[in-house]
């Protein structure tokens, strides 16, 4: 899976063949025709509803991907972090990073390939060492 460059649409294609879902019970749970739902298989990006539907139709979250873009990609918040815990926010604050099997697999095929060193993938994507260091040793 490339998290750099999303393609969501291609993304729930694949996931609609790896299930075998017929195309009529997707025109179904939708309300829409065949058409519309060949332009959401092409399209690079969708409405944040449309993506929940297609979440629970095929059981598959794919908002994770995005959550592991940012984890991956996102600028370095360093001191961000404690200014925002002195302010009362309205909005879910998440203080724990999510790491998929998709990510760890990533990090470690970095590592395995020599793209990047521990030290680098410690800096750059802010894993901590005892964390990467029980990934290569589990996986």
């Amino acid at each position: 899976m490339q998290f750099k460059n999303i393609h969501i649409g291609s993304v729930i294609n694949q996931r609609v063949e790896e299930c075998k879902m017929e195309m009529p019970r997707i025109c179904s749970f939708f309300k829409r025709r065949e058409e519309e739902i060949e332009k959401m298989y092409q399209a690079e990006s969708l409405d944040s509803e449309l993506l929940l539907r297609w979440s629970k139709l095929l059981d598959y979250d794919f908002f994770r991907i995005y959550s592991q873009h940012l984890i991956l990609y996102s600028p370095q918040t360093k001191g961000k972090d404690t200014q925002l815990m002195n302010i009362n926010l309205e909005t879910p604050h998440f203080r724990k990073n999510i790491y998929t099997k998709e990510l760890i697999d990533f990090i470690l095929e970095l590592l395995k390939k020599h793209e990047k060193t521990i030290t680098q993938v410690i800096d750059e994507y802010r894993i901590p060492k005892s964390t990467l260091y029980r990934w290569i040793k589990k996986y």
